[in-house]
């Protein structure tokens, strides 16, 4: 049983580690291309060929190796980039030249095929299948000239066509100086004080408007809560007549002994406002007398007076 779990964990990290390549290479971009390439750009053996450049257009590490690149869409396996050779890795926001001279023989960034006018260039994913990006060569493209895709705005996400342009081989397609809202705050701040004040003041302010609301939320409660106790209070006050409560008393002191008596008036005397009410005749007030046995347990032991 405890082999079997293993072999679950690692199958689930083995998926996750394909998950997190399959979305990497979604940020696989081809963004440029020469076909003609008459006084430009020379590769390794001496020799001017056409040219494929990919962008990686995230900002983490790509490995790209055993994608394919193909200028064939009925044939998406057309070239197998290595996937052995550990230089198949880009770093963010960086581009690498594959020569397209028909010579794979040559190494790893050297294709088996030429590109021409007219044609589609294809990266495609390592499953073979999936079309990663694709860049079409105009029929109208000079020679020493490129086609190729430039950041549209800051964000960089999104790329417009350019056609007959000055190839950049390696560089990046755009403004280089062009520097996006994050980069900025850091020049200014780079040690992250301003944005640290900012965040705790936010906080701060944001606490003491909370504060602020619940309070005037509970003292509004409290003030609605003690209306409606007075108002109780005060209803109950005007419906007992000075004969009901004359009623009340004659009737527990007959009934009950002295301590059931002045339990019951003492609740009286609390639902009615406490306090000490000399100045209402139906309401009973009960003063402790010093020495007074008015509350011993020997004052029950004797008969009521018969009527």
């Amino acid at each position: 049983m405890r082999y079997k779990n293993i072999l679950t964990i690692a199958a689930g990290l083995l998926f996750c580690c394909a998950t997190l390549s399959a979305q990497n290479l979604s940020d696989m971009r081809v963004t440029e291309i020469v076909a003609d390439n008459e006084t430009g750009l020379v590769d390794d053996f001496g020799i001017r060929s056409g040219w494929i450049e990919l962008f990686n257009n995230s900002y983490g590490t790509v490995s790209y190796g055993g994608c394919y690149l193909t200028n064939d869409r009925s044939d998406l396996k057309k070239y197998r980039i290595p996937a052995n050779d550990k230089s198949t890795t880009l770093k963010p926001r960086q581009s690498v030249l594959f020569f397209a001279g028909g010579s794979g023989e040559k190494g790893t960034y050297y294709t088996n095929f030429i590109v021409e006018k007219g044609q589609t260039v294809y990266m495609v994913s390592n499953d073979g299948r999936t079309i990663i990006d694709s860049l079409k060569v105009p029929e109208d493209l000079q020679p020493d000239r490129s086609v190729k895709k430039v950041p549209a705005g800051i964000k960089e996400t999104d790329f417009e066509i350019e056609n007959n342009s000055v190839p950049t081989p390696g560089s990046y397609n755009g403004d280089v100086n062009a520097k996006t809202k994050s980069q900025e705050v850091k020049e200014k701040d780079p040690y992250g004080w301003i944005l640290t004040l900012i965040s705790v003041l936010t906080v701060f302010i944001s606490l003491t408007i909370l504060a602020f609301i619940f309070t005037a939320i509970g003292n509004r409660s409290t003030r609605e809560k003690k209306t409606k106790e007075k108002k109780a209070s005060k209803k109950y006050s005007e419906n007992m007549s000075p004969e009901v409560a004359a009623a009340i008393s004659i009737a527990l002191s007959q009934e009950f002994g002295g301590e059931a008596f002045a339990a019951i008036a003492l609740a009286l005397d609390d639902y009615l406002g406490g306090g000490v009410h000399d100045a209402e005749s139906y309401v009973i007030t009960i003063k402790p007398t010093p020495g007074s046995q008015w509350n011993e347990k020997t004052q029950n032991f004797r008969q009521l007076p018969r009527k």
